[in-house]
């Protein structure tokens, strides 16, 4: 079967928006603005809207044009970035929108040589989303017309007494057969929050998300051991594996001690913002105080992702933007789920990111079934063997020399070197893998004093205590 190539789909260029904007990093671009360009092309299918002559199957460009231009003089950024990701993320809004490529021109930039202009340019589709939430219009202003024409409807309502005025004024009726926008004024005032955007809605199934743990005070083990059960017991969400446990340096922040981290794999019917509060109880539940900024903690759990979702809000942004930078989140998720993809600005296979992340050499070493057999106690260092005395040639002979390799069990005969017909003494027995030790040292992470003595690197958990991603109860 032959395939036909792919056609490339039609466009809708909008060169040229100019706006007023105070994006910048500088206090004087903050206060007295200056000019920003946008260059717009919407990569869409035409054909419906030309055979029909329908503007409700096409994109309305000026309606378009409108919004890029708010902006562009709206909310201010740091960087001609978040501008440019916000465009794109108005344009995708519109469900005819397949693509888009957005440029954003600062011909007054700050710049202390002659120039003729800077440009950002991004392209963003269904598939590599915006990292920003489309422009809305601000909360009391009139509202923007919805992308789809709306066909005006006229209602037709009996006529009812409203009284005007105080109660002892007359009574007017009005004509039933009009047009009318009725609102409606509570009854009572509702306490709650407002659902504002997309985090706040349930998913219509269920979504594929990924929690970071780690935990450096206290007992941090099993107050990680704890937090997989909570999670567990959290209706709506399935906990579908567990990772490794990675001891690590700490990243940032004063000095404190050493982190211990894992990933978690689950699956939610909430939503990211009930999902981000459940787990903002939980840190609660095991005394985390939010004291300093990267400073030690009993518990914290991090949402990376959730499912494809790409969204900067003030209180969530997903994915989580250091994500991508953090060995001691990557190196525990590539283990068990060797061919994750993180997704959004960043991202991209976990286990190449892994491998290169900034802070690798900071993980110490990893603990496979640490949920359901004790990490063992760190291991004191060796003291140093005492030179041994000289002897006294007058009182015996000088002896050869002798290399005893391996420990020694027991005394007994230094053998001679060189092949026997009786096996040697059998050492102790191999433990039974259960009790074996649980240590995995980290691939080309360099040699410590504090660590356990590194083991085979095995990359995969010994599950035979139960099935993948068991907990104790």
């Amino acid at each position: 079967m032959s395939m036909q190539p792919e056609r490339p789909l039609d466009q809708i260029r909008l060169v040229g928006i100019a706006a007023t904007g105070y994006h910048g990093v500088f206090a004087h671009e903050r206060r007295d603005g200056q000019t920003f360009v946008a260059d717009v092309v919407v990569h869409l299918d035409t054909r419906r809207a030309a055979a029909s002559d329908d503007l409700a199957h096409t994109i309305n460009y000026g309606e378009l044009a409108e919004r890029v231009a708010a902006v562009l003089s709206g909310e201010p950024a740091d960087l001609i970035e978040t501008v440019a990701e916000r465009i794109a993320a108005t344009v995708l809004a519109y469900g005819q929108a397949v693509a888009v490529d957005v440029e954003v021109h600062k011909p007054q930039a700050p710049i202390t040589v002659p120039f003729a202009d800077v440009v950002v340019a991004i392209h963003r589709d269904r598939h590599r989303l915006p990292a920003a939430e489309p422009w809305r219009p601000p909360v009391g202003s009139a509202a923007v017309p919805a992308p789809v024409p709306v066909r005006a409807v006229t209602a037709v309502f009996p006529q009812v007494p409203i009284p005007v005025g105080d109660a002892t004024g007359p009574v007017r009726t009005f004509s039933s057969d009009v047009a009318v926008s009725v609102p409606f004024a509570p009854v009572e005032p509702v306490v709650g929050e407002l659902v504002s955007d997309a985090l706040d809605a349930a998913p219509a199934e269920p979504v594929d998300v990924v929690l970071a743990i780690g935990a450096n005070l206290g007992a941090a083990q099993q107050t990680l051991r704890d937090a997989v059960s909570d999670l567990a017991r959290v209706r709506g969400l399935t906990v579908v594996d567990v990772s490794p446990l990675a001891r690590s340096a700490p990243v940032g922040g004063p000095e404190q001690p050493d982190y211990f981290n894992a990933v978690v794999l689950a699956r939610t019917t909430l939503s990211a913002r009930d999902l981000l509060r459940v787990t903002q109880a939980i840190e609660q539940r095991h005394g985390r105080e939010r004291l300093e900024h990267w400073g030690p903690r009993t518990l914290d759990i991090d949402l990376v992702v959730y499912g494809s979702t790409l969204a900067v809000t003030d209180d969530l942004e997903l994915p989580h933007p250091r994500a991508h930078q953090r060995a001691f989140v990557l190196e525990p998720w590539a283990q068990v789920a060797p061919d994750a993809v993180l997704p959004g600005l960043g991202g991209g296979p976990v286990a190449l990111l892994a491998a290169t992340a900034p802070d690798r050499a900071g993980i110490r070493w990893l603990a496979l079934d640490w949920l359901t057999a004790p990490v063992l106690p760190e291991p004191a260092p060796l003291p140093e063997p005492a030179p041994a005395p000289a002897p006294d040639a007058a009182d015996s002979p000088a002896p050869g020399p002798v290399t005893v390799r391996g420990p020694v069990t027991a005394p007994g005969p230094v053998m001679a070197p060189g092949p026997t017909t009786a096996p040697g003494p059998t050492t102790a027995p191999e433990p039974d893998p259960v009790s074996r030790p649980t240590h995995a040292a980290a691939p080309d992470a360099p040699a410590t004093t504090d660590g356990p003595v590194p083991l085979a690197w095995a990359p995969v958990r010994n599950t035979s205590d139960g099935p993948p991603g068991s907990w104790p109860t």
